[in-house]
């Protein structure tokens, strides 16, 4: 291809002899051979008509993928999107803190089918349920050094938690945790989510909506101050 470049004022022969030379010319430049105007007649130019037409399957193949995968994202975050508005309801009827920790854990096993949660609120309440799901420290982040970055960064972190972590939050059942998602509550504490299934939950996955969880969670519970 280099022996074009090097010529001026190349004729209608010059380019119909390189390319003679070099039929494997558009392999290389597709879009060339799509832009093309053929003879009606039959002929040689049937098999480069085929070729376009070939293109052009190929092409719509593609788009046709990308559109399904479009329309699959789409359906799902629209179920996500009702998901997460059903826990922002049921979190603005709560009338009380206990009421709140508990809708949060409902809405997360029934409507989200998470296998384990943990709620942490750094602070008290008597009415606060003895749960498995509930891990109250009124000490704060001070009593949790092993997520310290977490909670410098104050972003959610999905994946694989270290166990030192799993055991601080999940204790007896941390080994039945293969991957997790931490969500900061704001000052108020972090919740846990933990899935039996390793791919559930990965450091690639968007946190759009993880990020919108914790903002409802975190100001349903600032409605009762310590």
């Amino acid at each position: 291809m280099s022996e074009l470049s090097i010529k001026d004022g190349l004729d209608a022969m010059d380019v119909a002899s390189y390319l003679r030379r070099h039929p494997e010319f558009l392999r290389e430049f597709p879009d060339i051979a799509m832009a093309l105007v053929l003879p009606r007649e039959q002929g040689q130019a049937a098999s480069l008509a085929s070729y376009q037409l070939d293109v052009l399957r190929d092409k719509n193949r593609e788009l046709n993928r990308r559109l399904h995968d479009l329309v699959e994202i789409a359906h799902e975050n629209e179920a996500l999107m009702v998901r997460v508005h059903t826990l922002t309801l049921a979190l603005m009827r709560a009338r009380s803190l206990a009421g709140t920790t508990s809708a949060v854990v409902a809405a997360l096993t029934e409507d989200f089918h998470t296998d384990l949660v943990r709620l942490v609120l750094f602070r008290t309440d008597p009415e606060l349920p003895a749960a498995e799901w509930l891990i109250v420290e009124p000490a704060g982040m001070s009593a949790f050094p092993v997520f310290s970055e977490f909670f410098k960064r104050a972003e959610p972190l999905c994946g694989r938690l270290q166990q030192d972590k799993l055991d601080a939050l999940f204790a007896a059942r941390a080994d039945e945790v293969q991957s997790a998602v931490l969500l900061p509550i704001g000052s108020t504490g972090m919740l846990a989510i933990g899935s039996n299934d390793a791919n559930r939950f990965h450091p690639g996955m968007g946190t759009v909506f993880l990020k919108l969880i914790g903002e409802a969670i975190s100001t349903a519970i600032a409605r009762y101050p310590a």
